[in-house]
Order: C-alpha cells, then structure tokens, then sequence
C-alpha cells in the first residue's frame, strides 16, 4: 500500500501560464462575441431599452465565475476526493428538484433551470461537474474491478442511468449524453476491457438511437440535418442560416459587428450558435482560432493528468482527464451542429457562450484543473533530487 502522505494543502500556488493564457483567450473573444451578437437583443429585452442588457450581464455572469474559480481553486483535492459520492447525489437531487412544478424554470418547453437570485443556474451543467469528480474517485477506488470485471464497468452506470433518464424528462438529450460520455471516456482511461467497453458503447450507442426514434420531434431534428434545405423555413431554419454565416465569412470575416444572420434570421445566435457568428464576422480565421484554443485546453488537461499519474496522484489524473473529455466533447458537438456535421442540439460553447450557469461552473470546472496542475507541480517541486552517479559519496 502507498504510505506516501498526501498533501492536504500546498505552500504556494503554482500558476500554469498556457492554460491561463488558453483560458483568458476563450473568456476575451467569446465576451466580445457575445456583445456583437446581443446589442439589437437588448433592445427588446430590456424596459429601458439598453443595447447593452446582454454584455452587462454576461460581465456579471464572468465576474461570479472568476470568483467562484477562485474559491474552487483554494480547495484541496483531497476535500474533492472525499465528497465526490455526495455531490452526485446532491446533483441528482437537483435533477429532481428542477423537474417540480413552480420550482424549475421554463424555457423554451424545456425545464433546464433554477432560479436563484435573479440568475438561471442549468442543473444539468452542475451534475457534469460533480459527474468528473465521481467517476475520478470511483475509478481511483476500483481500478482493479473496472479491469478485471464487468459488473466494475455497470455499476457506476447505475447512478449515470438515473441521472440521464431525470435528463431526458427535462428534456435535455444533449446533456445526458455528454454525462453518459464522461464516465464511459474515464473508464476507459482507467483501464477497462476493450471488449467489454466497446459492447457497452454498443449498448449506450443502441438505447440512445431508440430515445430519438421514439420521440417524434428528435426524429424530426436528424432528418432535418441530413437535408436542411429541404424545409428551410421550418425544421431546417437554424442550420440554413448557420451555414450561411459560414459562407459569408469566408477567409477573414465581413467584419466585427457586421454580421447580418445575428439580426434577422439565426435564432439563439449569443448562445447556441455564437460559433456561425464567429464564422461570419472573423471567418475561416476566427474559426480556426477557436478549434485551435479549445484544441490546446484539451490537449493541456491531458497533459496535466499524465504529469499527475506520474507522481502517483491517481484521483487528480482522472480528473484531469475527465474535464478534458467534457471540453473536448460539449466544444465538438456544438461547433458540429453549427457547421452541420451533427444534429442540432442545445450546448454551449465552454467559457464563450452567453448564460450565467454554464459560465459560472465552466469556470470552476478551469479552476478546479488548475488546482490539479498546482498541486502536481508542487510535489515535484518538494521531491528530493536524485544525486547524479557522477558524484562521489
């Protein structure tokens, strides 16, 4: 057994310059996004008619992320590891909550939210985040199990199950499968069966295919997105128009502010579909950008989580890895719906989209990577030296 006492806390944090360059980038151009594609929404929006109702809020929305961030980040992994069961069955409380009458928001048919103190909080956002922090404890406590057996690879599915079908009640498909994605991608890091994991992925892949088949209007969003064109004014509107921002951008943009779908035909453009904004105002530039950041802060938590599992620091690895997972996958699905490669559905774009839950926790989510990557360089840091064999004794 591994005697080697953990660090409960650590002397001074060790900043990562990468990710915080990463980070700020996405936080900076998803803001001036989001501005760009608001003003004319404010107008409508608010009483006073204030161009500036959407920009100001996000500002507020950033402001509490960063201090959100900030505490999540002076929290001890070890404290993580040892409440990680409890979250997530605080967060499948929630899932129940939300689905009360008179207690979740409404909006758009969907009932996603809670409000609290003025902000829509999206439930499903926070379950991802305490769903890492499970699956890295479980993993780290059953490593041997998920290997060796296949109930070790079920078992944890059990809770996942429950939470997506709460998902899928709200409705909320999109979320459930990025929760169903996170867990299966840390099992499979943590070492499970090939086979085994590709018969589960079967499974998972199978049951989800029923989920759209059996309800009418998913159906309807996949037959849509293979032919868009086909009912332009109807069931294809959203992904027509998001196309046509991509065509307008073309090499470098029409311009910051000068896009016109955002005004007249793309609905949700400050959320769901800032990436066609971008795609029309920067162009294939803007675009690529973006791929490109999102492409360094997976890349950089993987890292993390191997320099992690280097240093013995199993739990923090598979954290790692997971929030990985979560920016790389929910990052791909939605530029894929808006460059139409995948069915439309209702996910943000992390650290870049307009709303105050999703920024909030996408910002701990940064925060708690960055607490991983201090506290791994920091027990590099208080290693002792080997003494090289050209030393004398």
């Amino acid at each position: 057994m591994n005697k080697r006492a953990k660090p409960s806390r650590i002397g001074r944090f060790h900043f990562d310059p990468l990710l915080i360059l990463v980070s700020v980038s996405l936080l900076l151009l998803g803001y001036v996004m989001v501005a760009s594609s608001s003003l004319h929404l404010g107008i409508k929006a608010a009483a006073n008619s204030n161009c500036f109702h959407y920009p100001s809020r996000q500002l507020i929305h950033i402001g509490l992320g960063l201090f959100l961030g900030t505490c999540v980040a002076m929290i001890p992994i070890r404290a993580w590891e040892k409440s990680g069961v409890w979250l997530f069955i605080g967060g499948l409380f929630l899932l129940v909550i939300v689905l009360v009458p008179g207690l979740g928001a409404n909006v758009n048919g969907s009932t996603r939210w809670l409000s609290i103190a003025g902000l829509r909080i999206q439930v499903s956002e926070v379950v991802k985040y305490f769903a890492v922090i499970y699956m890295a404890g479980y993993v780290n406590r059953h490593q041997q199990s998920i290997r060796e057996s296949a109930f070790g690879l079920i078992k944890p599915l059990i809770l996942f199950s429950v939470a997506s079908l709460l998902l899928l009640m709200e409705p909320d498909f999109g979320s459930a499968v990025v929760l169903l994605i996170i867990a299966m991608g840390i099992m499979f890091l943590a070492g499970a069966r090939l086979s085994q994991f590709i018969l589960l992925l079967s499974l998972v892949a199978i049951l989800a295919t029923l989920v759209v088949y059996l309800e009418p209007y998913r159906m309807k969003r996949v037959t849509s997105f293979m032919n868009p064109w086909a009912d332009a004014k109807d069931t294809g509107y959203q992904l027509v128009h998001a196309l046509i921002s991509f065509g307008r951008g073309e090499l470098l943009g029409v311009g910051l502010g000068s896009g016109i779908q955002k005004l007249f035909y793309l609905p949700e453009a400050h959320t769901d579909f800032l990436f066609s904004v971008i795609a029309e105002e920067l162009g294939l530039l803007g675009v690529l950008s973006v791929i490109g950041l999102f492409s360094v802060l997976v890349w950089r938590a993987f890292e993390i989580g191997v320099a992690a599992e280097k240093v013995g620091e199993r739990f923090s690895a598979f954290i790692a890895y997971g929030l990985g997972i979560w920016f790389g996958f929910q990052s791909f699905v939605n530029m894929g719906v808006n460059m139409g490669i995948l069915p439309t559905k209702g996910l943000t774009l992390p650290l870049m989209s307009y709303g105050g839950g999703s920024m909030m926790i996408m910002c701990c989510a940064v925060a708690l990577l960055f607490r991983v990557q201090s506290e791994v360089a920091e027990i590099k840091a208080n290693k002792p030296k080997e003494r090289s064999r050209w030393v004398s004794a």
